[in-house]
């Protein structure tokens, strides 16, 4: 036998020594960090070849079975967001890193580090052990990551107080519709202000076949909105919103929060809301979700910025934009830019605000791709915490993924209810709806041919018929009667610098996307 630390020079067969030569600590140091990429790796080189062979087929076997995972998945990318997918992660990912501290550390036995000489062991004895717990850490971020991913899909969609979620059914989780209506709000709870104000809301109607979505937006100070004769609201306001002596359309929400007594319980300005909006528009509203414009500024920071096409300086702060300038030009905005790209009315006013609120709506579902989120999610976790409400189930998450990605690749327009479109104080609301008809018959009409159900829903949830240009459906109306609500004495209609003239139009032309 050879002594200690000499390689065998002879061989039973073949005259080719069975070793090679011996290992330095530098080497072995080597071959156990390649063991941690490539396993089996240094069971070869310490001459157990079936062990090395073994681990070599079990982790080409693995990478195999996540390409196919990963490629099954690409089609159904919504799978990931289910509570069982998460957990399953979770686990398979605290397996994987007891895994890989078992693996480099047989691999540093197998090398036979005693062999060395007594400094060579004892560095090569601290390194292994700093491999073996550097090897565990990515596994430890992933399922951390999937850990924080999944208590705020359960925070951000935690059912208000009194509500009770809509079952979602895998096999058809639209419950046969063909288009989805989402209320998006930008809500304004400042130091300075009582309750939310919802200065900003757009419904995004969305077809679910095409991803084709038209974007609604609505004014802050819309007058009179009435609701239907589902709502509470609708038997203290039967003429019209007239709360706080104007009746606008951002108190709503504030409104039905601070009078539970009418509502039937707290917490249910969201739903007031949705009835007055769809009732207007002649859709039924799905979903909403509310978004801090202050917490917003931070979600964009987050994800790195937007790359909006500023059409002229906007002053921003205090009354006379004394804090800043936005200048022209298309650039990357951050966070606070973006905020107040969205929000300024220095030298402007409510409507050209919307119009750029629009354009912000837009470039976040064109720009914010899966890469982007998965590369600052922590980031996005920690803003969104705090961020977000909405009323979406849990269980519809998934669903709304590949959703999502159609409608990054499919045609966006929009339209705004504007002076000299619609004046605010003295809304056609017939006017509104036929004009809500139409531009979703334009959205559906890109191969040509408008079908039937290319028609919004309607506030009961079933299919309006699809109305020619230039008539109206009878329940088409918010009110039993097409009559206008009053001019309020004094008020003025303002014009606005935004075109109107026309129905919805593509979002890119508009904001130079």
């Amino acid at each position: 036998m050879p002594p200690l630390g000499a390689p065998p020079t002879t061989a039973p067969r073949g005259g080719q020594p069975r070793f090679g030569p011996p290992l330095t600590t530098a080497s072995l140091i080597g071959w156990t960090a390649l063991s941690a990429v490539l396993p089996g790796a240094a069971h070869l080189r310490a001459g157990n070849r079936r062990t090395g062979i073994a681990l070599l087929a079990t982790f080409g076997v693995v990478l195999v079975a996540l390409v196919i995972l990963v490629l099954r998945l690409k089609d159904n990318a919504g799978v990931a967001l289910r509570g069982s997918t998460m957990t399953a992660v979770m686990a398979g990912a605290a397996v994987c890193a007891l895994a890989w501290f078992a693996l480099v550390l047989l691999s540093f036995v197998a090398l036979r580090p005693q062999r060395l000489t007594q400094t060579g062991q004892v560095v090569s004895g601290v390194v292994a052990g700093v491999l073996c717990v550097a090897v565990m850490a990515p596994f430890a971020f992933t399922a951390n990551t999937i850990r924080t991913a999944s208590q705020l899909l359960d925070d951000v969609t935690a059912p208000a107080e009194g509500s009770t979620p809509v079952p979602v059914r895998a096999e058809d989780p639209w419950n046969g519709r063909t288009r989805v209506n989402f209320l998006l709000i930008g809500g304004d709870a400042a130091g300075n202000r009582i309750g939310v104000r919802t200065d900003s809301m757009t419904v995004a109607s969305v077809n679910i076949a095409t991803g084709n979505t038209v974007l609604f937006s609505l004014p802050r100070n819309l007058q009179y909105v009435r609701f239907p004769a589902s709502s509470p609201l609708h038997k203290v306001f039967p003429n019209g919103f007239n709360a706080e002596g104007q009746g606008l359309l951002n108190s709503v929400w504030y409104y039905a929060d601070n009078n539970p007594q009418i509502m039937g319980g707290k917490n249910r300005g969201a739903q007031a809301l949705k009835d007055a909006i769809g009732y207007t528009l002649g859709l039924h509203i799905d979903y909403y979700a509310m978004v801090d414009m202050y917490g917003f500024a931070a979600l964009i920071d987050a994800v790195g910025g937007l790359k909006i096409r500023v059409q002229q300086d906007i002053k921003w702060g205090g009354k006379f934009g004394t804090a800043g300038t936005i200048k022209a030009g298309y650039r990357t905005l951050n966070g606070e830019e973006v905020l107040w790209y969205g929000r300024s009315r220095v030298d402007s006013d409510d409507f050209s605000r919307m119009a750029r609120q629009r354009c912000v709506i837009g470039a976040l579902a064109q720009q914010v791709t899966p890469a982007t989120v998965l590369a600052n999610f922590n980031k996005i976790a920690s803003a969104a915490r705090h961020l977000f409400r909405t009323d979406i189930p849990r269980d519809l998450l998934e669903h709304l993924v590949p959703l999502g990605m159609k409608v990054r690749n499919a045609k966006i327009t929009s339209l705004q209810f504007v002076p000299p479109l619609i004046y605010t104080g003295n809304p056609d609301w017939v006017k509104i709806r036929k004009l809500t008809r139409e531009a979703i018959r334009e959205s559906m009409a890109e191969r040509g041919t408008v079908a039937a159900t290319a028609s919004p829903m309607t506030s009961a949830g079933s299919a309006a018929s699809a109305t020619p240009s230039g008539s109206h459906s009878p329940s088409a109306s918010p009110s039993p009667s097409p009559s206008r609500t009053p001019v309020v004495a004094g008020a003025s209609p303002r014009a606005t610098p935004t075109t109107n003239d026309k129905a919805a139009k593509n979002l890119s032309e508009l904001c130079g996307f």
